[in-house]
């Protein structure tokens, strides 16, 4: 490592942040190129360039030689596995995984507590302006107090959706790849998440995803996208689910068989589903999500919040802390597991 690091931000951080990240070390040179390609970048800029923070713009092996370590603005980076650059012996790739989890954890409870208090009825008795008979029987709710909430996915969101139930006194049970090791080694904000894996009441491996769904009033699923992970939640695990639980989606488009869903909700076999992402975005209008009364449709919003680029900086600020110190950086891709 030389001793100057030459560190190039390709979005458009404000100057505030940019200080933030600068006044890690004087070691740190640090440029803000706001881009969307890499020919974007000056050529004689790549070929200096040790550490890249971005969102979608990577430049080809040839032109950034020096290019060791990458550090990504979303926690979800599959869209960006198979880059020739990332496949470059001994570079580094960082994802954002855990500064994105607050927002999450509350749209996820949020919609939980939508679905269980029946609010699509409640708005489309608003839009005609009328007051329902058998009220009774349309909002009588499923609580979150004395249910079964099952979270697909046990990582940072996973772990701070848990945080948030334990206010409602629910049983939560998740699943996790590596049941062993129930501890949270990724980053995690102060005062958040499960760092010790104290809060889940029991985890499942991703081979009793099953069992686990036969128990669960509520399922949230907040997996990453990955080989393993495409078509998850199908026909099979669907039908496993008891009859009136409700579904929260807001991990990753075709990780849930939307198809399998579809008459599952229609015909009220699943009270109702909360869906945030979509094997094809935007939602194509003709799609028969739209019109089911039992469904919450949202365009792929649960990680925004006014504090993303705040809570973005903070990461990569302790992140360049540990590249500089020689220390493991926090959320470190394995190409293998795809996250």
């Amino acid at each position: 490592m030389s001793n100057l690091v030459e560190v190039l931000i390709t979005l458009p951080f404000p100057e505030a942040l940019l200080k933030r990240l600068s006044d890690v070390s004087p070691r740190l040179h640090i440029q803000s190129i706001v881009a969307r390609k890499s020919d974007e970048v000056p050529p004689e800029l790549w070929t200096q360039v040790e550490v890249l923070y971005t969102n979608r713009v990577l430049p080809t092996q040839e032109q950034a030689p020096r290019l060791a370590w990458i550090q990504a603005h979303w926690a979800g980076i599959d869209h960006a596995v198979d880059a020739p650059i990332l496949q470059r012996q001994g570079l580094i790739v960082t994802s954002l995984s855990g500064a994105s989890a607050p927002q999450m954890a509350e749209h996820a409870v949020m919609m939980l507590l939508a679905l269980g208090h029946n609010l699509p009825t409640a708005f489309q008795h608003q839009r005609r302006a009328e007051w329902p008979t058998g009220r009774w029987e349309l909002f009588s709710p499923t609580e979150l107090r004395g249910s079964t909430v099952g979270i697909v996915g046990y990582g940072s969101v996973g772990r701070q959706i848990a945080r948030l139930l334990r206010t409602f006194d629910a049983t939560v049970l998740a699943t996790k790849r590596d049941v062993m090791h129930p501890e949270d080694t990724g980053y995690t904000l102060e005062g958040m998440g499960d760092p010790a894996g104290d809060l889940v009441h029991r985890l499942y491996p991703p081979q009793a995803l099953r069992s686990m769904l036969r128990l669960c009033d509520f399922v949230v699923v907040c997996v990453p996208r990955t080989h393993n992970t495409l078509n998850l939640i199908g026909a099979e695990e669907l039908a496993a689910l008891k009859p009136g639980a409700s579904l929260v989606d807001i991990s990753r488009g075709g990780i849930v068989d939307h198809n399998a869903l579809l008459p599952l909700l229609r015909d009220h076999k699943l009270a109702g589903a909360a869906l945030d992402v979509f094997q094809t975005e935007p939602l194509p209008a003709d799609n028969p999500l739209w019109k089911l009364p039992n469904v919450i449709i949202t365009p792929h919003v649960a990680g925004f919040s006014p504090h993303y680029d705040q809570r973005a900086a903070d990461l990569f600020a302790e992140n360049l802390h540990r590249y500089l110190a020689g220390l493991p950086l926090y959320n470190r891709l394995q190409l293998d597991l795809g996250y």
